[in-house]
């Protein structure tokens, strides 16, 4: 009988490329992993792994095997969660990972409804970046991820995962207090096309989106400032450094004189929200 802690081992190797880094997100250490991997060898008498050079790859019958663990993971997902039906009410831990503006403002409110309705549950909520959701995911560290898709996450048609998307996120225009398009009920992108612009690092999302929304509306932004953190973001616009789009979730603080305003750009700047589960869980 296939041991599926092992498999889940063999596929965060394949997952992440090297034993260092499958050890490293399921909190083994890379000598764990290859024992791991070694014994699941020896219950199929085949050979999984082989050195190549200072590391190792996968064999072809380790690639025959993984064609089969995702169905196999997911099937003893789907008997996990049967069980858990079975069960009369809802109990036990769910652990639920997310950026950090999903964290705020969809998972800590669900986190407090579900304390309400299932008291039995051990609600737990971990912030975390896309990339890390995924890994969570397949270590067994987290049940569901709320994440905002980058070029980096598994393709909608991955079969380890079941991803959905939750809720569409409007962007807004965030000025200053002062600036002339805050006395407007609403704008469009193009009449910020001269401003200085407040966006992220070049590897977050958002700063992807930003260039993507302004080159829709026929310009491209000029950064002038760069800020990851959105208290940070805020503070520089409302010292008048430049204008920034905020998701219309982001809960701004209002201890900085700056205001939202609506865009009604076509198309409108959105970015969807997606939850993803291991398939069958």
């Amino acid at each position: 009988m296939i041991d599926l802690r092992r498999l889940r081992v063999l596929r965060a190797v394949h997952h992440h490329g090297t034993v260092t880094g499958a050890a490293e997100a399921l909190h083994l250490t890379p000598s764990a992993v290859s024992q791991q991997i070694r014994q699941l060898a020896r219950e199929l008498g085949a050979t999984l792994l082989e050195p190549e050079g200072r590391r190792v790859r996968l064999t072809s019958a380790a690639h025959v095997l993984l064609d089969h663990a995702d169905a196999l993971s997911t099937r003893w997902e789907q008997a996990v969660a049967d069980l858990a039906r079975h069960s009369e009410g809802a109990a036990g831990p769910l652990r639920m990972a997310g950026y950090p503006t999903g964290v705020a403002t969809l998972l800590a409110p669900a986190a407090a409804r579900l304390r309400r309705s299932h008291p039995e549950l051990r609600v737990s909520v971990l912030e975390a970046e896309t990339g890390e959701c995924f890994d969570m995911l397949l270590g067994g560290s987290a049940d569901i991820a709320v994440f905002v898709p980058d070029p980096a996450y598994p393709p909608a048609d991955d079969r380890r995962f079941d991803q959905q998307v939750l809720v569409e996120d409007p962007q807004d225009l965030l000025v200053p207090a002062d600036h002339p398009l805050a006395a407007r009920a609403g704008a469009t992108l193009a009449d910020a096309a001269r401003e200085d612009w407040i966006a992220a690092d070049t590897a977050c999302n958002h700063s992807w989106l930003v260039h993507v929304a302004c080159s829709a509306a026929g310009f491209t932004p000029r950064i002038a400032h760069r800020a990851t953190d959105w208290v940070g973001a805020t503070a520089l616009v409302a010292h008048g450094l430049g204008v920034a789009l905020v998701p219309r979730l982001l809960p701004v603080a209002t201890d900085y004189p700056v205001v939202r305003v609506r865009l009604h750009s076509a198309p409108q700047p959105s970015r969807s929200i997606l939850t993803a589960v291991r398939s069958g869980s």
